[in-house]
């Protein structure tokens, strides 16, 4: 097996996953953020998946992303017509997951040196 060196320059990465919130950096976050390499905002509405809006998505482009997430939560569910109209209407790639499963491409994405932005909703 080959090993190469990790050259990347990432400010964040995912570091764990628990039942009640994820590791950023070996930090565990319980509440709804959202993530990219470089970025974390931590303080970021809405708190549920439930209670997001088409507007709340300017937030995430602002980050300028290569690849969009939505982490639904323990399993993947779906947004309203409203959002998934405004995804499809950006013409930037998204995939809407359960949380374990965006933390696994989040790292995975990060480490091909792309701009990951992630939606985390712990409820």
């Amino acid at each position: 097996m080959k090993f190469a060196e990790d050259h990347n320059n990432a400010r964040y990465r995912i570091t764990g996953y628990e039942e009640d919130g994820i590791k950023i950096n070996g930090r565990l976050f319980s509440q709804s953020l959202i993530l990219s390499p470089m970025e974390l905002v931590e303080e970021w509405e809405p708190q549920s998946f439930s209670g997001l809006k088409a507007e709340h998505l300017d937030d995430l482009y602002a980050l300028k992303p290569d690849v969009l997430i939505l982490a639904s939560g323990k399993t993947q569910i779906f947004p309203d017509k409203e959002v998934l109209q405004r995804l499809a209407k950006e013409q930037i790639g998204f995939e809407i997951m359960s949380t374990q499963s965006a933390c696994r491409t989040f790292n995975i994405i990060m480490s091909e040196d792309r701009n990951v932005v992630v939606a985390f909703f712990m409820k």
